[in-house]
């Protein structure tokens, strides 16, 4: 692999883990806090993929936002049962959230900071700069969690490994603009449905002509053209904005341009259309737009998003891209425990391993850490009840049909179907109630597992 499971100082690790992203510093974390000895292997800096610019680990490259933080909500819920097993991801979230409403945003270099901070200074986890081109021969537990921009190399390793071919679609980035060019006097700051203050959110209101303009520019406009070898397979939940646009003209009203709960609050009025900007730090000092993911030139983005009413002197200091995401065919490849079934030991965990969205791929880390320290200590492996976000998950990855398996977020369709009928709005309550219930008893059993 170029790259042995022992020590600079001679003293054997426990557990490899390859990639210093979100999933693998998760694992790391929940490995050494479980008195293992780790190696945690990072490319970055000797080399960078073509979404990465620090040196940190845990970088964010798409957006800020882990998204709801309301419990009864699928990935809410996640956060809070990631939470009471200790997640370091979200501690570090937590610990340098930005204003969101209801949602969980950070400030990503205070985030990575944070994360590489605790990662590199923990006692049992020994961080090696250096690029892992191919998987290690059988021995230690291995997890390998080199995320969507996992290299060909490495790709061509697994591979070989499994017999399966990689699967591939793109997730595009959305632009950030700097706070001090907005223009306040048509921007306003209103959180959807919120009444009781300003809210959160800055709100860029058009009228139906700006809309029909902007939707025109945007059909007309130059996207960066793909390589003759890639083919788009976009995820659902992360669509770029001209190809929601495609769908329909009203497609993007509908969407992340929606006006629903956002009328002014001084004249009341609704536009017909919002663009939404959300904080990018704690300062307020710059603001990514919402929902607007995009593969467009940059010179095009510029042209085109500075006809968003309010984004006229815009200064962008980060423009939108798009990039690879890499992942398996999870229910043929993997058991519960996130193991490859050819080679039980090695661990897949992140959006490797099929999950979607910054918190799905921690919580995969999470429960790859600890199984791959329960393996190595000789201990059964854990799988958490499919009533939790955890396991529901899980279930998505191992029990769906192969033949129709796409990368999903959390959501409640995940798991298992109620017995009884609720209105929509006790649902989510119901569902998080019974989660943290039996999180709560899995809790207890694993614990008993661990001291046993």
């Amino acid at each position: 692999m170029g790259a042995s499971p022992c020590r600079g100082n001679h003293r054997m690790s426990d557990i490899v883990i390859i990639g210093g992203g979100l999933a693998g510093s998760e694992a790391a974390w929940q490995a050494a806090e479980r008195g293992l000895n780790v190696d945690l292997y990072e490319m970055k800096p000797t080399r960078f993929s073509p979404a990465h610019e620090s040196e940190s680990l845990a970088e964010l490259v798409c957006s800020n936002s882990l998204r709801s933080n309301a419990v009864d909500s699928a990935v809410g819920l996640l956060k809070e049962e990631m939470r009471q097993l200790d997640s370091l991801i979200i501690r570090a979230a937590d610990s340098t959230a930005v204003p969101a409403g209801s949602a969980l945003a950070v400030d990503r270099q205070k985030f990575a900071v944070f994360v590489s901070g605790i990662i590199e200074n923990h006692p049992r986890i020994t961080v090696i700069r250096k690029e892992v081109t191919e998987l290690p021969q059988p021995g230690v537990p291995v997890i390998l969690a080199t995320g969507p921009l996992t290299s060909e190399a490495m790709t061509s390793s697994l591979v070989a490994l499994t017999g399966e071919k990689h699967l591939a679609f793109y997730d595009a980035i959305a632009p950030i603009v700097a706070a001090d060019s907005l223009d306040m006097n048509i921007i306003y700051r209103k959180s959807r449905w919120d009444d009781d203050n300003p809210g959160d959110y800055l709100n860029c209101p058009m009228t139906e002509e700006q809309y029909s303009t902007f939707i025109e520019m945007l059909r007309d406009g130059r996207t960066v053209a793909l390589k003759s070898f890639e083919k788009t397979k976009y995820f659902e939940g992360c669509l770029p904005i001209e190809v929601m646009c495609d769908r329909g003209k009203d497609t993007l009203r509908f969407g992340p341009m929606k006006p629903v709960g956002l009328a002014h609050p001084e004249t009341g009025k609704v536009a017909h259309a919002v663009v939404q900007l959300r904080a990018e730090n704690r300062e307020e000092s710059m603001y990514n737009l919402v929902g607007f993911q995009t593969k467009l030139t940059y010179p095009e983005q510029k042209r085109i998003f500075k006809t968003i009413p309010g984004l006229e002197n815009a200064d962008f200091v980060r423009l939108g891209s798009i990039h690879r995401n890499t992942f398996i065919c999870a229910p043929e490849l993997l058991d519960n425990s996130l193991q490859i079934k050819k080679r039980p030991g090695l661990f897949l965990a992140g959006q490797l391993s099929g999950v979607e969205g910054y918190v799905e791929s921690s919580a995969m880390g999470l429960l790859a850490g600890i199984n791959a320290a329960h393996l190595a200590t000789g201990r059964n492996v854990v799988v958490p009840p499919p009533a939790t976000a955890l396991g529901a998950l899980i279930y998505h990855l191992t029990e769906s049909d192969p033949g129709r398996f796409q990368p999903s977020n959390v959501n409640f369709g995940l798991f298992p179907a109620l017995k009884k009928k609720m209105k929509k709005r006790d649902r989510g309550k119901f569902r998080s109630e019974q989660a943290l219930a039996q999180l709560t008893a899995w809790k207890k059993a694993v614990s008993s597992i661990n001291k046993s």
